[in-house]
């Protein structure tokens, strides 16, 4: 669905468009669960071949997992988005079998530049990351509209 006033795909098209070719978020059984414009919820199952030497879940899928939900929230107004920047805090570990939760919001949106935080969970809602993303805007959109530069 288009959107004729602002000439942008509704969210959930972008992420459909953004998914079906993300193959590094597929190949980690990432699952997109919900989006809107600023924000998105993706889960993940901690698999056995994400367990590091301390058998839980090695904190590169965690934070992979975090910024993947941050590029589907900050792509969601239909216009390409890459990360400029993104840290971690990583508060209690994630073990095998865990489903985790990721939920971003856009904290601030200035010109082309977002800031997005994230908020890891497991299934009992206990929180296991923190995760700041800063974007920055560049030419294109995700779902071409002919209102502007079309990449895909």
């Amino acid at each position: 669905m288009v959107m004729a006033e602002t000439g942008t795909a509704n969210p959930q098209t972008v992420g459909a468009a953004m998914y079906a070719v993300d193959t590094a978020s597929q190949g980690l059984g990432i699952k997109l669960e919900a989006i809107e414009r600023g924000y998105a919820k993706m889960s993940m199952r901690v698999r056995p071949d994400m367990l590091n030497g301390h058998k839980i879940c090695h904190g590169g899928f965690i934070f992979t997992f975090a910024d993947s939900t941050f590029a589907f929230a900050c792509n969601s107004y239909n216009h390409i988005t890459v990360a400029a920047g993104a840290s971690i805090e990583f508060l209690a570990p994630a073990h095998l079998d865990d489903v985790l939760t990721a939920e971003a919001r856009e904290q601030n949106l200035s010109g082309r530049t977002g800031f997005y935080d994230v908020t890891v969970t497991n299934q009992r809602g206990e929180r296991i990351a923190l995760f700041r993303g800063r974007s920055q805007r560049v030419k294109g959109e995700i779902v071409t509209t002919g209102m502007g530069d079309a990449t895909r």
